[in-house]
């Protein structure tokens, strides 16, 4: 097998010719035969025992070659590309020219390939790093959320319901004195003001007491998913036998031991204050890089093949697909509950598809403009990484990630650092209105403000803006899809 030529008919587009020798492709039909011959029957012959020559004589010479062609073809294209040195980015057209046992098979293939890029001015970039403070309020609210998930329901028997409780109650509906289909449930918890049931039954529970039978009646909304409802009045026959309320435990010393790992609640609001600090700081820093790599998107300059967009947008789709499916639902019944069309929802991934494809392009012209490699330690770390992201042994993350996936992502995550090394960032305050921010603001470069907090690449490491790694993206694909299965 080889490469007879390689031509660039039209930009990103590459036309190769390859060549599969006689005694490959003989070998290819021998096993093609080998395989088919059990289930051949030829008149005179018991099945499966007639020769080829005598098949071939019946079923004409070609009647292997097919299947044999198509046997050779995925590798024999693979090292012609390899040989040619281009990257495809779409699977190939392709064309057999010739065929026959003498001369084997010669092939071409059309395939779009990877553009050629460039980017200008991707050093001494300017972005505003907003500082967010974090105010008592925010501290206050945060261990409120901590108090709420610690809380627990408990029983009210000496009231009417009120808006907030959780009544448990039974309820049945009926149209026209008919019990309607999917209109039942017993002892279903149900959260007073959540919105949970059609507009007007909460409110008619909300009064009840214990114990007590009365009915609902409500109209359900034109636009109600279940058509045959739509627009009609029911009556609810609902019986209200326990009221709930939410218990939330008092903010105290005990409460901190209860729901963290410190001894008094002003260790825990002094945690939660630092917490809370962090996470604005890592919205800043990952705030400044998306400014930075819009830019560098914008400096990028090349004819990008449409394919690649459609390409992301439809990884992209499988992926949500593949989300659902751990969550029991399929794709199918997600687009059919949303009123949605396979197509425009496709197209709904679109915007943010190409401007990953354009960052993934500018990133790696710029590992490749500066030279960056990753080391063998540090592929190797990534590896070990990522069988503990996923719960996968480092050889499966080999066998199913290509090494030269990972040498990409962290090369492009060297062009991110050396991008945000070289900018110029202004800080402001974040909290500060639009117009107070045109104050003079103090400037430093990323690469002082790393020396002043080294936490900054740490951040940046952990949280690449908007490029989905292909390395972890292949990992991520084979964990879902064994899920799915």
């Amino acid at each position: 097998m080889g490469l007879l030529s390689a031509n660039k008919t039209e930009t990103n587009t590459m036309v190769l010719e390859i060549k599969v020798e006689p005694d490959v492709f003989e070998k290819a039909v021998q096993n093609v035969f080998r395989k088919q011959a059990k289930s051949i029957s030829v008149p005179g012959f018991r099945k499966g025992k007639a020769p080829r020559h005598i098949v071939e004589r019946m079923y004409g010479e070609g009647v292997f070659y097919e299947d044999a062609m198509n046997d050779l073809l995925p590798d024999a294209y693979q090292a012609a590309v390899d040989e040619a040195g281009i990257e495809p980015v779409d699977q190939p057209q392709v064309e057999v020219t010739e065929v026959s046992k003498e001369n084997g098979f010669t092939f071409k293939a059309t395939v779009t390939v990877m553009p050629e890029v460039e980017v200008k001015d991707y050093k001494g970039l300017t972005a505003e790093r907003r500082l967010y403070k974090v105010t008592d309020e925010e501290v206050e609210g945060e261990l409120g959320r901590m108090a709420d998930k610690a809380s627990r329901m408990v029983s009210v028997e000496d009231r009417a319901a009120l808006q907030g409780d959780q009544a448990i109650i039974d309820f049945e509906g009926f149209m026209d004195g008919t019990a309607f289909e999917g209109g039942k449930g017993d002892h279903f918890p149900l959260t007073l003001g959540s919105g949970q049931f059609i507009p007007g039954f909460e409110d008619q529970v909300v009064g009840h007491k214990p114990g007590e039978s009365f009915d609902v009646t409500v109209t359900f909304p034109e636009d109600y998913q279940a058509t045959e409802l739509a627009g009609k009045e029911a009556v609810f026959k609902v019986t209200l036998h326990e009221l709930k309320v939410k218990e939330l435990p008092e903010m105290d010393d005990e409460f901190a031991k209860d729901v963290s790992e410190f001894d008094t609640l002003d260790e825990l609001r002094a945690d939660v204050r630092k917490k809370l600090e962090e996470n604005k700081k890592k919205m800043s820093d990952e705030d400044v890089e998306n400014q930075l790599i819009d830019k560098v998107v914008e400096h990028l300059e090349g004819e990008i093949p449409e394919v690649m967009y459609k390409n992301r947008a439809d990884e992209m789709m499988q992926e949500f697909d593949y989300r659902l499916q751990s969550q029991g639902f399929s794709l199918q019944s997600y687009l059919q509950y949303g009123g949605l069309d396979p197509e425009s929802f496709r197209q709904s991934f679109m915007p943010q598809a190409e401007r990953q494809v354009k960052v993934r392009l500018a990133l790696e012209k710029i590992a490749e403009l500066e030279k960056l490699e990753p080391t063998e330690e540090e592929i190797e770390a990534e590896i070990q990484k990522m069988a503990e992201m996923y719960k996968l042994e480092a050889d499966k993350i080999r066998e199913i990630v290509k090494v030269e996936d990972i040498k990409k992502d962290l090369s492009s995550n060297k062009a991110i650092d050396l991008v945000r090394e070289n900018a110029v960032i202004t800080e402001v305050d974040g909290d500060a209105k639009p117009e107070e921010t045109e104050k003079p603001a103090k400037k430093t470069t990323a690469k002082k403000a790393a020396k002043k907090d080294a936490a900054d690449a740490d951040a940046a490491d952990e949280e690449k803006p908007k490029k989905k790694p292909a390395a972890k993206k292949a990992a991520k694909k084979a964990v879902e899809e064994d899920a799915a299965e």
